[in-house]
């Protein structure tokens, strides 16, 4: 009777697995591909390696994020060099996307772009609601308040709120980016 309770946790773990890094690793390929559904299904294609070969990989989140991220970056470049051959994507993809520091720096992004998400999901409703439409969508006070049937100052306050609360979740450097963001929209 164990081994069904074994599997069962092993499923819910490879599930929580799934949530909690699917979205950094799509951001990641996405990073290698532009093209966000290629790497959408990339990703999910590896996931599904990932779920055959489960028990070969340490159940250590480090070891596992690993495996992903290893198996992410040569799934998209072998899709890379497909798509060289058959479409000439030198010309899209220039030499550089393929060297090493640039992988680097598409696993920093992703991570800290899924730091911010996590953060800003973690916000009180209100919050997170009138962070998303003042920064993500871009949308006026005005027209904020009026969506939501508050008063300009609310939303204001409610900003400044989400913003403070922010400051105190992220690291500094995710921190900076998001402000960074949110000053370019």
């Amino acid at each position: 009777m164990s081994t069904p309770n074994n599997s069962n946790e092993q499923e819910v773990r490879s599930e929580d697995v799934f949530k909690k890094l699917y979205p950094r690793l799509c951001d990641f390929a996405n990073y290698i591909l532009k093209d966000k559904d290629a790497a959408e299904d990339l990703v999910q294609d590896v996931f599904i390696v990932f779920l055959e070969q489960r028990e070969k990989i340490s159940s250590n989140t480090n070891a596992i994020k690993s495996f992903l991220y290893s198996s992410i970056k040569h799934a998209c470049l072998n899709r890379l060099r497909h798509h060289k051959v058959i479409l000439g994507y030198n010309k899209k993809f220039p030499a550089e996307v393929l060297e090493d520091p640039k992988i680097l720096d598409g696993i920093i992004h992703a991570e800290v772009m899924a730091e911010i998400h996590e953060a800003i999901n973690s916000l009180p409703q209100g919050c997170a609601i009138i962070l998303k439409y003042g920064y993500l969508e871009g949308l006026q006070n005005h027209k904020i308040a009026e969506m939501l049937d508050i008063s300009v100052n609310t939303v204001k306050s409610q900003k400044q709120r989400a913003l403070n609360l922010l400051r105190l979740r992220l690291s500094d450097n995710a921190y900076l980016l998001l402000i960074a963001l949110f000053v370019n929209k």
